[in-house]
């Protein structure tokens, strides 16, 4: 008796593609097109995005930067800056939506009418509201890097021959004068938050599906030559806005970016998807591949994802057996690189809130300790009263809850 199961290549059974091979020698990159050690490539995409720019850039292939650091500018002070993050200086781009804009902006299909943020008694770009801390003092200061950078980017779209985009949100924020989205949320790293001016959108699979592949098209049309590597990071969502645990918000985003991606993948012949998201999120993984916060991916966890990212490359020299070590001085220098991170702003911002208010204590928020309604506020707190763990509330405040924030 035979079933169509039958005699089929290992990697798709997975007792022999997972369960046999030890746990960090699992790749699922089958056949992948080689890229030539001579061909420029280029990166953008959420903060993940940068561990492939690192690593592109550290075996010394061919990344391509159009828009580099001024000259005599240290390598520390570019980097703070925003320079050799990216291809070109546009920072972060988390959503299918905000890749798409980007091309339109670079190429002069889109301008939108929100300009600039106030922050801190300077001027900063909304649209990569992160990519200098030192802002800009006048508007026509940003206006100008704006030009520079928008030419910039047009390179990287129609000089690359690859083009790495790493999908990281399906939540974003916008204007709803024009429809521009934004990295983050007004307030967050700039601006000011205005519920009639600002609206919040959870782009589904197939308008992400349908952002991507209008972009796919833009592209070629600048560069038909271009072939394009898509990803999705495999770093969990920081936050969400929607009235749901960030747990299934950030598995619902991260199924629906996977979905868009592969049905553009079979759309073009010329997209090829990258399981990177895979890799770190396998079984196999256990809990080694994400650090304590359960959210950033361990060094061994970035390790793994970067072999199996390493199969693409052409082997130098005509060597089939391609090593993917990096030799020890770049090493050193991909230690050195932090990844910078948009999302991270609205963390720490929320973590800084929070301290505040624990220093605060309880007579800077003019309310007395309300011990019932604190155990309300706080069932695990209440729980661990009854488990003796605790004498009451009040106790806990004093030695946890005042520095953690919480609230009574």
């Amino acid at each position: 008796m035979t079933h169509p199961y039958q005699n089929l290549p290992s990697h798709r059974y997975w007792n022999t593609a997972m369960t046999a091979p030890a746990p960090g020698h699992i790749n699922p990159v089958i056949a992948p097109p080689r890229i030539g050690r001579d061909q420029k490539m280029v990166s953008l995409g959420s903060c993940f995005a940068q561990r492939l720019a690192q690593r592109i850039q550290a075996q010394g292939l061919p990344y391509l930067v159009t828009e580099p650091a001024p000259a005599g500018m240290g390598a520390a002070e570019a980097r703070r800056k925003g320079y050799g993050v990216y291809s070109a200086r546009y920072g972060n781009v988390y959503t299918a939506r905000q890749a798409l804009q980007l091309f339109d902006r670079a190429f002069g299909h889109f301008q939108p009418q929100e300009q600039a943020w106030a922050r801190d008694g300077v001027l900063v770009d909304p649209y990569r509201p992160a990519v200098d801390p030192d802002g800009f003092t006048s508007l026509d200061a940003l206006l100008a890097d704006r030009r520079h950078h928008l030419a910039c980017t047009r390179a990287v779209f129609e000089q690359a021959q690859w083009i790495i985009l790493t999908l990281g949100l399906t939540e974003a924020w916008y204007s709803r004068a024009d429809g521009a989205v934004f990295p983050v949320a007004p307030g967050v790293a700039g601006g000011q938050y205005d519920p009639l001016v600002h609206g919040f959108v959870n782009f589904t699979a197939q308008e992400t599906a349908q952002d991507l592949a209008t972009l796919v098209r833009r592209i070629a049309g600048v560069n038909p030559n271009a072939r394009i590597m898509l990803t999705v990071s495999p770093v969990p969502i920081a936050a969400t806005f929607e009235d749901r645990h960030v747990l299934t918000a950030s598995t619902l985003t991260k199924a629906a970016l996977r979905v868009a991606a592969d049905a553009v993948e079979r759309q073009f012949d010329h997209v090829v998807y990258f399981p990177a998201y895979e890799i770190a999120t396998s079984p196999a993984a256990g809990d080694h591949y994400f650090e304590d916060d359960l959210r950033h991916l361990s060094e061994l966890g970035v390790e793994h994802v970067m072999r199996a990212f390493s199969s693409y490359f052409e082997p130098p020299g005509g060597d089939t057996t391609m090593t993917t070590a990096v030799p020890a001085q770049a090493q050193r220098v991909l230690a050195d690189q932090d990844v910078v991170c948009d999302e991270d702003l609205l963390v720490e911002g929320l973590q800084q809130q929070a301290l505040q208010q624990s220093t605060a204590g309880p007579q800077a928020q003019q309310r007395p300790f309300d011990e019932s309604r604190y155990l309300r506020y706080n069932p695990d707190v209440a729980a661990a009263v009854r488990q003796g763990q605790f004498n009451s509330g009040a106790e806990h405040y004093t030695l946890h809850g005042q520095r953690e924030g919480r609230l009574y």
